[in-house]
């Protein structure tokens, strides 16, 4: 860590001229969120490690997407998988390779994660269109939402149109060949609000087959029904085409081979996903209500991949049918607040494959059918035992048939019972404790259960389970300072991994435990926000074949710093500093390699506002510094390869609102 010191410093110094000790009040600690039980609560009362992005970070933010603004959070490990700024894996807890599989990621309460290992497309979120972002860490939110949340939830709230009309638009251009272009604009006529949004993008990319190429399109309505109703109406479409310039070994970096160049320069995909969503919405007496969720999406994908030992094509199409009736009473409970949430959650999935692989020197073509039905009650209550501690609980039972054509085995069933529980204590209007347990799981995906590079389908593999244990802290010192501590351990069996040995999924033969600490502090003075974070995370396989050792892509410290400064005669001054340790490269579940080096990116973003207009310079990797977020044994034998990340680049741009 000594040497991201020197520059974090000096991000801090760079903006101390502008800091006034003449402080203005601003309260920091009643953000509101939607995620931890399914309807609207503070944060001050969440038993759990609460963040909540809201749009002004994203306007200090050199971020050009969700997982970008989700970089700078110290609690947050992201992972470009592809090199090229398309595919990312979000990291809440210590997952490592799996994270995307254990990080449920929602629209507005619309699970976005695939039933396969694509897990969730960030580029169908364009980061113009969201309200806030909020992320619950802990696994409470398998209780509420089922699969994929045992390192916790993200939601993302989506603009909403208010009353009067409003047109935002936003062009941008940098380096490698990159141009894009966001608009959004709503009204409303009586009891109908409406908006519309749409986005392209365009870049070289980095590196030698890295293009990318992508547009969305959405729309959203809001009819108010009389007193009592209302109707939500949501549907959206994106297509895209990347390129996917793959891993270089090491051992060629070291001999000369660029950093920008590529050793895959056919491989690519391509992909078109539409879905929409109706919710109506009854209101009850009190603050009651009933509502249904549903929602139709279908995505296809078309790719070219290549590996040592082969290469497989592929063409897919997954269609998602959710119904999800819930029902929301909040009412007094023996004199006492209560919240109560009960419902059902429905989901059908299909994947049909067709696929053709040479996996060393054997061709095989596959034509598959996979189905995932899946269905989940659950009930969830929050009682105020006194007027400063409240108390949470919540159950579900899961169960899902999994469905092969052809397959020896046609169908397997499956469940799961989840618990959760957590406490609450406004120890003063200014301090937060909370406890919280919960158990949570996860299903095997379909590509998990599916081989793309043998064309069979594997049945035996089990599902897992995790114990999660939270505890923290939250503590304003006035209206402008506040900090927050929480610690966690979450202790996993039969965790599901990618065996490079096997070419594989399997389910570990040890139990994982993960555990670490997370710190937080803000800090606002009249003309800047200071803000910097540290987690810290062992995450290790407790027995089995690698006892002892240490899970691969999972870095043991994070630390990150910003600072945002009023310069005056309009402009602001924003900088942000990420310092990522030493992790293990993927699939080194044994450790026989050598970490992989930290690194450290420094970001800086000037902007100037004039009425309505807003023009905005963004520097990224200020210092240049060489370094690579993701790593991973490759090859037979296998050896290191990274994918190099992006040198020192610029953007340039231009916003308006009216």
């Amino acid at each position: 860590m000594k040497k991201m010191l020197p520059w974090f410093c000096g991000l801090w110094v760079l903006l101390i001229p502008f800091v006034s000790h003449s402080e203005e009040p601003q309260t920091t600690l009643e953000d509101v969120v939607v995620t931890a039980t399914r309807y609207a609560e503070q944060t001050f009362g969440v038993p759990a490690n609460v963040t909540v992005l809201g749009r002004e970070d994203f306007q200090r933010s050199t971020a050009v997407d969700i997982p970008g603004v989700l970089r700078e959070l110290a609690g947050v490990h992201i992972t470009d998988l592809s090199g090229n700024g398309r595919t990312y894996r979000v990291d809440l807890r210590g997952f490592g390779e799996t994270a995307q599989s254990n990080t449920l990621v929602l629209v507005d309460g619309r699970r976005v994660n695939q039933a396969d290992l694509s897990g969730t497309d960030w580029a169908l979120i364009p980061l113009e269109q969201v309200e806030r972002v909020e992320i619950i860490e802990n696994g409470r939110g398998s209780v509420l939402y089922g699969d994929n949340a045992s390192g916790g939830v993200i939601n993302i709230i989506t603009r909403r149109a208010p009353g009067e009309k409003v047109l935002d638009f936003r062009v941008s251009g940098g380096s490698f060949g990159t141009a894009g272009g966001d608009i959004y604009g709503g009204a409303s006529a009586g009891p109908v609000t409406f908006s519309v949004s749409a986005n392209s993008r365009n870049s070289e990319g980095y590196r030698d087959n890295s293009e990318t190429e992508y547009q969305n399109a959405g729309i959203n309505v809001d009819y108010q029904v009389g007193d009592r109703a209302s109707i939500q109406l949501d549907g959206g479409f994106h297509s895209d085409n990347y390129q996917l310039p793959g891993a270089i070994p090491v051992s060629q970096l070291e001999a000369g081979f660029p950093r920008d160049g590529t050793l895959h320069p056919d491989d690519y995909s391509d992909i078109d996903d539409n879905y929409i969503k109706l919710k109506p919405e009854i209101y009850l007496p009190g603050d009651s209500r009933l509502e249904i969720d549903f929602s139709y999406r279908q995505r296809e994908s078309l790719f070219f991949s290549t590996f040592t030992g082969g290469a497989f094509e592929g063409d897919t199409e997954i269609d998602t049918t959710v119904v999800s009736p819930q029902l929301v009473v909040q009412r007094p409970l023996f004199g006492r607040g209560n919240s109560l949430v009960m419902g059902l959650d429905y989901t059908d999935v299909t994947e049909d494959i067709d696929n053709t692989s040479i996996f060393f020197g054997t061709e095989t073509v596959g034509v598959f059918r996979l189905e995932k039905e899946n269905a989940g009650f659950f009930v969830h209550d929050r009682f105020e035992v006194t007027d400063t501690v409240s108390v949470s609980a919540g159950y579900r039972h899961d169960q899902v048939t999994f469905s092969f054509e052809p397959s020896d085995q046609q169908e397997i069933d499956r469940d799961a019972d989840l618990f959760t529980a957590g406490i609450g204590w406004d120890v003063t209007d200014k301090a937060f404790l909370f406890g919280s347990w919960s158990r949570s799981f996860r299903y095997p995906l379909l590509d998990e259960l599916y081989s793309f590079f043998t064309n069979t389908v594997n049945t035996s593999l089990k599902e897992q389970f995790s114990d999660d244990f939270s505890v923290g802290a939250r503590y304003a010192f006035d209206d402008t300072l506040s900090v927050e501590i929480n610690l966690f351990r979450i202790d996993t069996e039969d965790e599901i991994y990618f065996n490079p040995s096997t070419f594989a999924n399997e389910n570990l033969d040890g139990e994982t435990r993960r555990q670490g600490v997370g710190l937080s502090l803000s800090k606002d003075f009249s003309r800047a926000r200071l803000t910097c974070g540290y987690r810290y995370t062992d995450a290790e396989i407790m027995d089995g074949a690698y006892e002892g050792n240490t899970i691969p892509s999972v870095p043991k410290n994070k630390f990150t710093l910003g600072a945002s400064a009023n310069l005056g005669w309009g402009f602001t001054l924003s900088a942000d500093g990420i310092y990522v340790g030493k992790q293990y490269y993927e699939s080194d579940f044994a450790n026989s390699f050598e970490e992989r080096d930290d690194y450290v990116v420094i970001n800086l973003k000037l902007r100037y506002e004039w009425k309505n207009w807003t023009v905005f310079l963004d520097c990224r990797n200020l210092t240049d510094e060489e370094y690579s977020e993701f790593g991973v044994l490759s090859g037979t034998p296998p050896e290191p390869s990274v994918y190099p990340s992006p040198e020192r680049n610029f953007m340039l741009g231009l916003s308006a609102s009216f």
